[in-house]
């Protein structure tokens, strides 16, 4: 590839490219506004809809999981129910959000 100059015909192309993206007003604001979020996009997650089948497998694993636990106190279990229980109690949550919600 060479760093000198584009043939007309390329040339004439890109003017006209560059002409219609600067007529773009929505393209202009959303580059205006466009800067690194902060904050990670959390849409997926407010819009999970667990089932009652699902939160109900999530509890009575990390009830078993908990109970092995207790009983053996092995790591690999406890770290297993460290993993798993909040995802039960986030699945809980979103459930009763959703029945309680209009």
């Amino acid at each position: 590839m060479t760093t000198g100059r584009l043939p007309d015909h390329e040339q004439r192309i890109l003017d006209e490219l560059e002409r219609a993206l600067r007529r773009d007003r929505r393209l202009a604001r959303r580059m205006r506004s466009s800067r690194p979020r902060r904050r990670p996009d959390l849409t997926r997650v407010t819009h999970y809809r667990p089932h009652v089948l699902t939160v109900s497998l999530l509890l009575a694993m990390s009830t078993g999981l908990m109970v092995t636990g207790i009983v053996t106190s092995r790591p690999a279990v406890i770290w297993a129910f460290a993993a798993i229980w909040p995802l039960a109690l986030f699945a809980v949550f979103r459930l009763l959000c959703r029945w309680t919600h209009p």
